[in-house]
């Protein structure tokens, strides 16, 4: 039998009790893996382990499947109308509200991002997310071509089919609600992988989404490790599209298991090196604001964070004096304290990760302007930290961290900036702060970047389009873009009076 998780918070921001069963949810049912071994879930603030949840396979996956493809043809898809989608994804959004100190809890017990911005953010978002594609659930349609007058043409978006999602360790819950709400929305079944670093919101979420009335099979959790749990969804021949959020570098393996099966749709929502370019007009209190928390927002374990930040030469001394006063006053502590912005990394491979970048910066010959040390003795904590003095061959100039470390660079005019920002393999994001609105529309506009913040950064919206250009992406997340990732266009012609 799959074991229940229970969890007992007495916090300074929240007090509750969490319990749960940790199995796979296969056909509106909790279960064991089929090989019945466990995966062991870890506290980042501590480093403990604090549940074991089943561990699905390749057969876990092929069980998943036929449950979704069996609820896609009788109490889904086409046999749902859009009305009854819309009932119920309301109603696991109304769930969701009832229990999101809950969720926002287990998330940061198991994420290691703060309670604060797991309530504020997170599960906020997701829970708007949810709610917005409710919305859209009976406006999915197609159009009517005029031809001529004895043909009657038209098209229909119909739901693909069964869809494979993967998700990443950064945001859990938050990336499940971008995943699950168009799919839903358009009439999909979801075979849906989380990370195995953090489960256990998605976990909980499945209970919600049985009680929210979903139909058995329409949402199937398989937990797992990515080379075969993700492999086995990504080169599945009876899934007809694939999701993934995560790094570049798994995108690929993606996107070659997806070429080499079926051919299977993919959206994917992978890495990024994003600038945040900061003129001598900008407003400079916003401006350091603004560029803390492009950066140490999540503990920087986020794709669109603002790791390049140029600052033009007539403000950089006193820019980088206030952004190194603001970086210094953040608070790095335990997730649930009440002034803590900044908790540990998600993992201790991530710790390391982001270690070895910092040591590569130094041997590079970087300087360490502030941090690039470890914060405390127990968990992964690392303190928020600031290179300057780079070049751009340097790797923690070009590859993406996903930790709290930026560089500040110094450029001299708009056309040197927009060549420095552009130099990268990434293109998801951009920021750019000048009170010269030109300005700031001409360098957007110029910014190789699927997202260009002007004045602020890392601002997401539920009806506002989210994806990346270059190595960064294929597809959108987010508002009615979304929507087209999981519909298939068939163009029905009918012959009302042409006679061979």
């Amino acid at each position: 039998m799959a074991t229940i998780f229970t969890h007992e918070f007495n916090t300074p921001v929240y007090k509750g009790k969490t319990s749960f069963n940790t199995g796979l949810y296969i056909n509106g049912k909790f279960v064991e893996g089929s090989d019945k071994t466990t995966i062991d879930v870890t506290n980042p603030a501590t480093g403990k382990v604090i549940a074991k949840i089943a561990e699905a396979t390749a057969k876990d996956v092929d069980i998943a499947v036929t449950a979704a493809h069996k609820a896609f043809e009788t109490t889904w898809g086409l046999n749902a109308g859009g009305a009854e989608r819309s009932r119920l994804l309301l109603k696991l959004a109304l769930l969701m509200e009832e229990h999101q100190q809950e969720l926002a809890a287990i998330e940061a017990l198991d994420n290691g991002k703060t309670f604060t911005w797991a309530m504020d953010l997170d599960t906020t978002f997701a829970i708007d997310t949810i709610r917005y594609y409710a919305g859209w659930a009976d406006k999915i349609h197609g159009q009517v071509q005029e031809t001529d007058e004895k043909k009657l043409s038209y098209t229909r978006h119909e739901p693909i089919g069964v869809v494979g999602q993967i998700i990443p360790w950064n945001f859990p819950l938050l990336m499940m609600s971008w995943k699950l709400g168009p799919a839903l929305a358009t009439g999909n079944c979801v075979v849906l992988k989380p990370s195995e670093f953090t489960p256990l919101t998605a976990i909980r979420m499945c209970e919600l989404i049985d009680r929210a009335g979903f139909p058995a099979g329409t949402v199937n959790l398989v937990t797992g490790y990515g080379n075969t749990v993700g492999a086995a969804i990504s080169s599945h021949m009876k899934i007809d599209k694939v999701a993934f959020t995560g790094s570049t570098l798994v995108g690929r393996k993606i996107m070659e298991a997806a070429a080499k099966s079926n051919l299977k749709d993919i959206t994917l929502e992978l890495g990024g090196k994003s600038p945040n370019i900061i003129f001598n007009d900008a407003d400079l209190e916003q401006a350091v604001n603004w560029a803390a928390h492009g950066i140490y927002w999540n503990h920087g374990q986020a794709c669109s964070a603002g790791s390049r930040i140029f600052v033009q030469s007539g403000i950089y001394d006193e820019f980088l004096e206030k952004f190194t006063e603001k970086s210094r006053s953040l608070k790095v502590g335990d997730p649930f304290d009440v002034d803590s912005y900044q908790g540990p990394q998600v993992s201790k491979n991530q710790y390391d990760r982001i270690m070895d970048y910092i040591q590569s910066g130094k041997d590079q010959g970087a300087t360490v302007h502030l941090g690039g040390d470890r914060n405390g003795t127990e968990g992964y904590y690392i303190n928020p930290t600031i290179f300057t003095n780079t070049t751009p061959d340097m790797k923690i100039v070009q590859e993406e961290i996903f930790g709290p470390v930026g560089v500040v660079i110094k450029f001299e005019d708009e056309d040197d900036v927009i060549r420095q920002a552009n130099d990268t393999v990434f293109g998801l994001a951009a920021a750019v702060f000048s009170q010269n609105i030109n300005r700031a529309l001409n360098t957007a506009h110029r910014l190789k970047a699927g997202t260009a913040w002007v004045n602020c950064v890392n601002q997401l919206h539920a009806n506002v389009p989210f994806g990346g250009f270059k190595q960064s992406g294929i597809g959108r997340e987010l508002g009615e873009y979304a929507l087209h990732n999981y519909t298939a266009v068939k163009s029905v012609q009918v012959n009302l009076g042409h006679v061979m």
